[in-house]
């Protein structure tokens, strides 16, 4: 793409080749009408002497020697003469009322016949030359009079005019373009220092730019590009501190694994061999739950891109994620509970960052639920919330651990856990505009809570327990 001030330059020097075209075209009309006016004014002035001249009161005899003195006179200026060059693109003649030529110039026009159209004309002669001609009849003396010019001296004349205005015109219009583009480069002299500062920090530099004195155009851009530092820190951060959590608690895990494929190896019996490899599978399991959780809460940072929250039907997506975990839940002897309303509860959300947080929270309740436990999940609705609550039979929780629950890393009594779920569910609620609580059950056990705003006013809701099939 050309530079700024190429186009700028390219864009006045069309608007000025442009103006100095129209102006020209202008000029060049105006030259021709006004000498137009001034060389009819005088042809029909040099006509009105003539005919002064043809009025005086002569004998005939007098007259015929006017007329051969007339005639001498105006031979000798007869091209190739001393008089001035013009003389010969200017003629006059005389003619009686028999069409005998009584006075005429050297350089007169000939004509098969006589003009006889008073006022101004254009003709052309036997020669093919153009006269513009004015023709004047006198009754008194019984003559018409004509007076011409070729067409060429006004032409020339009007592109002597055009010469001398077009040409300082274009000296001009080049000096000027010289002064812009100077004008331009130090118009834009901040914006290249600007560009050389960005090109000498260094690549790893991420401190905003503070460059004054700065034009008021340019600030907006300055601090548009001080933000994007901000949040290139930002995303660096966090990556950095995903990075650093995860090899912090990835470190303990493969420490384990190593432990028990040394152990797998050095197995003396079938029996140890099994052992062995079943806490092998156990921690790569375990290890596997950690880096799903260190890639959601990644997921779930600030500055990630999440999709944009839409109206959703948030019983139907309750019922899908318990459907997924259903199977799951059955194999370690565990029952679900569903108990919501039949009908569609309509919520602008993220059906994605709901089905996780429920996940989580049906997860933890699994992990800490006798055999044969029932996990129930229920979903109601109070003070502009829909409440999405998950109970399970477990031992609670400790009232003294309640402020680290939310920690990240922090797992109480769980050595399966990676200590993300309830981080991840808290970012989740915080994120729709929630909050996330638990209350220890007073038959035992805990009951977390999701809330997600409504958006709207609704009516209470008509509930329906059951128990989903094991097929579901």
């Amino acid at each position: 793409m050309t530079s700024i001030r190429h186009r700028t330059l390219t864009l006045i020097i069309g608007l000025m080749l442009a103006g100095l075209a129209v102006i020209s075209v202008f000029n060049w009309h105006d030259s021709n009408h006004e000498i137009a006016e001034v060389y009819d004014a005088q042809l029909a002035q040099n006509a009105r002497l003539l005919q002064g001249v043809m009025r005086m009161p002569l004998a005939s005899k007098e007259h015929a020697e006017l007329y051969q003195a007339f005639n001498r006179a105006l031979g000798e200026a007869a091209p190739g003469g001393d008089g001035h060059p013009y003389e010969s693109k200017i003629a006059f003649q005389v003619w009686n009322r028999k069409g005998e030529v009584l006075v005429h110039t050297a350089s007169a026009p000939s004509f098969t016949t006589p003009p006889s159209t008073p006022g101004f004309s254009d003709v052309v002669d036997l020669n093919n030359r153009h006269w513009r001609a004015f023709m004047l009849e006198d009754k008194p003396t019984d003559v018409r009079i004509w007076v011409g010019e070729l067409g060429d001296v006004r032409s020339e004349l009007v592109d002597r005019i055009l010469r001398h205005t077009l040409w300082p015109n274009v000296l001009g219009s080049l000096m000027l373009v010289a002064m812009v583009w100077l004008a331009i480069g130090w118009g834009l002299k901040p914006l290249a220092d600007m560009a050389a500062t960005l090109r000498a920090r260094h690549s790893g530099s991420l401190e905003p730019l503070q460059l004054t004195p700065l034009p008021s155009e340019l600030e907006p851009m300055q601090a548009a590009l001080n933000r994007m530092l901000a949040q290139i820190q930002v995303v660096l951060g966090r990556e950095r501190r995903f990075i650093a959590d995860a090899a912090h608690e990835m470190r303990t895990p493969l420490a384990v694994l190593r432990v028990h494929a040394q152990n797998l190896l050095e197995a003396g019996t079938e029996q140890e061999r099994r052992e062995s490899l079943a806490f092998l599978i156990s921690g790569v399991d375990r290890t596997s739950r950690l880096v799903n959780q260190l890639l959601t809460m990644a997921r779930l940072e600030p500055t990630a891109v999440t999709p944009v929250p839409h109206t959703i039907d948030l019983t139907q997506t309750v019922r899908d994620s318990l459907v997924q975990l259903t199977p799951w839940l059955l194999s370690k002897n565990l029952e679900l509970a569903f108990d919501v309303t039949d009908r569609p509860l309509k919520v602008i959300a993220d059906a994605a960052a709901i089905d996780i947080a429920l996940n989580n929270l049906i997860s933890n309740a699994a992990n800490f639920s006798p055999a044969h436990g029932v996990i129930t999940v229920q979903l109601d609705q109070a003070d502009g919330f829909y409440l999405l609550s998950v109970e399970d039979q477990g031992p609670g929780i400790d009232e003294a651990e309640r402020g680290r629950l939310f920690e990240r890393f922090y797992s109480r009594g769980n050595v399966q856990g990676a200590g993300l779920g309830l981080t991840i569910v808290n970012t989740i609620a915080t994120r729709l505009g929630g909050r996330i609580t638990l209350v220890n059950r007073p038959e035992g056990g805990l009951r977390a809570t999701l809330s997600i705003p409504d958006g709207q006013s609704r009516t209470p809701l008509q509930r329906t327990t059951r128990e989903l099939p094991p097929n579901a």
